[in-house]
């Protein structure tokens, strides 16, 4: 997939193009039926299927403190774009400057001059330029000028009949429901960082962990213990899972993640690794002794070979 950082950056011979424009934070289900007819419709016409996304949220700029967590760091959302199938993606800087574009310049500019759109992709809630101005309807209005056809995909819906989207996937990990999470991606929630040293208590009571880097890629679920895995150097392993700050054990920094990679011994550190959440086993809780803590840790580890079926 070709990656470009800005209009600048894109091949004046370059498409022409099927577009479709979005945050794509998470690149679930309903992002990822867009890419499906993006790239069908693309094929058919002979067009280039090329995403415009965004450096941040827009919300990160136009209204910081309302601004979502990230299901995803730039680079992970643009490593799931590749693995969509999509040719090219056009990510844009967003800062102020460019949220008082208006409608007009956007489709000018990047969808006609950068891109030379033939096909672009839109849900019927679509807004583009300064406030919001520009709609679907202007954007069909904006192809039959400049030489391009507006397609709008419908929703993708799930459970019972609610929308796919970013913000549900975020409820469904601040509840620690993994399995309503993972239906909407389309794919296991992970998040990803470097193993650091940590206070070695894991392996004073026989369950070495690894201990992710703080500021990880990707969102971290609710707090409690998970069964799932971990990937190093192309090795995926089952792994118990701890989110939390230990409240058994006082001085713990808060929103630690680690994992125990079950029947295995080595060492981590200084690697990057994936952590996949599949299933939240139990809560976080405060044990009245390290001897009840064990206990409990023996019971996820069976758990987790229980919720993977691995023996």
């Amino acid at each position: 997939m070709q990656v470009f950082s800005s209009v600048a950056e894109v091949p004046d011979d370059f498409g022409p193009t099927a577009v479709t424009v979005g945050k794509f934070d998470g690149v679930h289900t309903g992002h990822r039926a867009v890419i499906d007819a993006l790239r069908e419709l693309g094929r058919e016409r002979d067009l280039t299927p090329t995403v415009i996304t965004f450096d941040r949220h827009p919300a990160e700029v136009l209204d910081p403190e309302r601004c979502p967590e990230y299901l995803l760091s730039p680079l992970q959302k643009l490593e799931k774009l590749e693995e969509s199938g999509v040719d090219a993606t056009l990510v844009l800087p967003f800062d102020r400057a460019f949220s008082q574009r208006p409608p007009e310049d956007f489709v000018a500019t990047v969808l006609v001059g950068a891109l030379n759109a033939r096909l672009v992709l839109v849900g019927s809630d679509f807004r583009y330029g300064a406030k919001g101005s520009g709609t679907a309807e202007t954007l069909a209005a904006s192809g039959a000028q400049h030489g391009f056809e507006v397609h709008l995909v419908d929703d993708v819906l799930q459970g019972a009949g609610r929308r796919a989207s970013s913000s549900w996937v975020r409820e469904a990990l601040v509840a620690g429901n993994i399995r309503e999470a993972a239906e909407i991606l389309g794919y296991l929630p992970s998040v990803r960082s470097e193993v650091v040293p940590g206070e070695r208590r894991g392996r004073e009571l026989g369950f070495p962990t690894a201990n992710l880097k703080p500021g990880l890629e990707g969102m971290i679920p609710a707090d409690g213990v998970y069964a799932g895995w971990l990937t190093v150097d192309g090795a995926t392993y089952p792994a118990a899972i701890s989110v939390g700050n230990n409240p058994t054990f006082e001085g713990v920094p808060a929103r630690q993640v680690e994992a125990y990679v079950l029947d295995q011994d080595f060492d981590l550190y200084g690697k990057t690794v994936t952590v996949a959440f599949a299933e939240q086993l139990r809560g976080m809780v405060k044990f009245n002794s390290v001897n009840d803590l064990i206990e409990q840790l023996g019971d996820d580890v069976r758990d987790t070979r229980r919720a993977l079926g691995v023996s």
